[in-house]
């Protein structure tokens, strides 16, 4: 059998299933990886061996004495949790210097959720302080790289996440996206990235965002497992005000990646939402080939104009500053926050409330909008970022976070979208610099209809494979 660490999370699960390997052996494996490599990708914030080998023991035990059909798909599959989200008893620092000693009482319920799952946890992963950059360069850890250059950043906020799954120190991993936060590191890191869409998984206990705009989801080597993962994470709790309508009874977002998506109607463009933001002629290439495949498949490509208005970005800034400034850190500990942090909660607070109030309005009229001139479209095609991978460091001015703030704007002008439309996104490993550096393509579908993605994805996944048979497009190797 191949090294585990090289299968995906469906072909692990499939091995416990036929004995080949067991739970116990998958985490002692990818335990000893995260020994080895994780300082050097910044992967790991920290690391939960003792409980992840217990919860080993007993899924071990399960697949000798269980029926296996009665078993979770993902059960004893390793993971990890993306250190901004709550997890009972086990250290939550949200990338901060101020909350190195947090250690919460309770769990997101998205955690609860892989837990039940049977997916076992190795730790939390490394992500900015308090999630806000697109870049992963927190103050309490290493940067998080991409495995296929070591000199360049893994993107953000799930950094961590996207680099334990690219240099195979885990088979797929927990992210979540207010901006962009899973896309980015998926597309910098040759990853499959799905946000959700809003609604579509819990945010209790706390439902902190009410600005709607951040959603958990996977980060994955295939479709299939981010299909998989996305089945194990949906649903509402108890109490929740707002959720995406579930699948029909018995259906699942894993079996539609084995359809026929169909004859789909897909608008397209690449002008950045951001404007004033160039395109690298290398994204552009990966993007148009993507064009002519999705065309050749026999879907219909219609070419539009940004559906989103150039006022969108003001707005969207007021809410992400107000955010930030929400972020619960003692007074006392208010100067262990980083430069481009204290630079939005400044701003947070120099907005008034009838500001903030405007502010969501606007967002959520403007996204409205933008979902009603989109009906007509079963999927929307665009660049996942504007740029190739960028070098740790580059994004990242602590002299002067405004600037820090206006480059990430110009490397992610995509993603934020669809974060204020609320519309499920995925962005797919599509093409490679000359260099060997992932370029990622995103595809977006109406609220709510994660289904066409999982379905579309997995064919344009399939065809890009045998492509890479007939053509000599293959994927570069990690430096790991």
């Amino acid at each position: 059998m191949n090294p585990l660490h090289t299968l995906t999370a469906s072909g692990l699960a499939a091995a416990f299933r036929t004995g080949a390997t067991t739970p116990t052996d998958a985490v002692e494996h990818f335990l000893g990886r995260i020994e080895a490599h994780s300082e050097t990708v910044g992967a790991f914030v920290t690391v939960t061996a003792d409980s992840a080998l217990a919860s080993a023991a007993v899924a071990t035990r399960a697949f000798a004495t269980q029926d296996h059909t009665e078993l979770p798909p993902l059960y004893g599959v390793p993971t990890a949790v993306k250190d901004l989200s709550l997890t009972a008893g086990v250290r939550t620092m949200f990338g901060s210097q101020a909350m190195t000693d947090y250690v919460p009482s309770v769990s997101d319920a998205v955690v609860d959720k892989i837990a039940a799952a049977g997916m076992i946890s190795l730790g939390k992963t490394n992500t900015p302080e308090f999630g806000t950059p697109c870049y992963t360069e927190p103050d309490v850890a290493p940067p998080a790289r991409t495995p296929y250059d070591l000199e360049r950043s893994a993107g953000g906020s799930s950094g961590g996440a996207a680099a334990a799954v690219a240099a195979g120190l885990i088979p797929l991993a927990h992210g979540s996206d207010g901006g962009g936060s899973i896309r980015i590191p998926a597309s910098v890191c040759g990853l499959v990235g799905l946000k959700p869409s809003r609604g579509r998984v819990s945010k209790a206990p706390l439902h902190a965002d009410i600005a709607g705009l951040s959603v958990s989801g996977p980060l994955a080597t295939s479709v299939r497992d981010a299909a998989l993962f996305l089945d194990a994470i949906a649903g509402p709790a108890p109490g929740d005000a707002l959720w995406a309508d579930p699948l029909a009874t018995g259906d699942s977002f894993r079996a539609w990646c084995d359809r026929d998506p169909g004859h789909l109607r897909i608008a397209h463009f690449a002008t950045p939402m951001i404007a004033g933001t160039t395109l690298d002629p290398q994204v552009r290439s990966v993007y148009d080939d993507l064009v002519d495949r999705l065309s050749g498949l026999g879907h219909t490509l219609v070419e539009i104009e940004v559906p989103l208005p150039a006022d969108t970005v003001p707005v969207f800034e007021t809410v992400w500053s107000v955010s930030a400034a929400l972020a619960p850190v003692r007074a006392d500990r208010e100067h262990l926050l980083r430069p481009l942090t204290r630079w939005l909660r400044d701003r947070g607070r120099a907005a008034s409330a009838p500001d903030y109030g405007k502010a969501l309005t606007a967002m959520a009229q403007t996204g409205a909008k933008a979902v009603a001139s989109l009906a007509a479209y079963d999927a929307v095609l665009t660049p996942t970022l504007a740029q190739l991978p960028a070098p740790v460091g580059a994004l990242r001015n602590d002299a002067d976070p405004a600037a820090d703030f206006e480059a990430q704007k110009a490397f992610s002008p995509y993603t934020s979208g669809w974060n204020v439309t609320g519309m499920p996104a995925i962005s797919l490993p599509t093409g490679w610099s000359g260099t060997g550096l992932p370029i990622g393509m995103m595809l977006a579908a109406a609220p709510g209809q994660e289904q066409v993605l999982c379905a579309l994805g997995a064919q344009v996944e399939s065809v890009l494979s045998t492509a890479g048979d007939a053509e000599g497009w293959s994927r570069p190797s990690v430096v790991l």
